[in-house]
């Protein structure tokens, strides 16, 4: 009885061990979602953060910019530094297409490098459904 109990103790922690070991080593991917371009900046250091802090573990980190001020998304003079900060990064950042509809931006003068998800909301949702861990501001 013993020593049936001690083997049992032996594989529950090695099972235990294991799985730590992989949840250790797993890839870490991010999504948030706002309203506001001025929290870009605030997201963006966010990722410079986790970034340092996952090392390795680092994966893939997407804003998407949801709502009345994806507007904003199209002036360049407050857009620029996001961009080329978001880059050097490798962060995402998303422009809402029902956003971009509802309220008659055109599409074609986003720039080039934010791409464009139809549904902001259902692409959160399945980022979620992925593993990403999440915001929404």
């Amino acid at each position: 009885m013993k020593s049936y109990l001690i083997k049992t103790l032996i594989i529950a922690l090695s099972i235990f061990g294991l799985t730590n070991m992989q949840a250790q080593n797993k890839t870490r991917s991010y999504v948030v979602m706002t309203t506001k371009v001025q929290q870009i900046k605030p997201i963006l250091i966010a990722a410079e953060a986790l970034k340092l802090e996952d090392g390795k573990h680092f994966g893939d980190f997407q804003i998407i910019i949801c709502g009345k001020n994806v507007a904003d998304v199209t002036d360049a003079s407050k857009m620029n530094e996001f961009i080329a900060t978001a880059k050097t990064m490798g962060v995402t950042i998303n422009a809402c297409g029902f956003s971009l509809n509802k309220f008659k931006v055109e599409r074609s003068s986003l720039p080039e490098s934010i791409p464009i998800v139809e549904n902001g909301i259902l692409h959160f949702l399945q980022l979620q459904k992925k593993g990403y861990l999440n915001l929404s501001l």
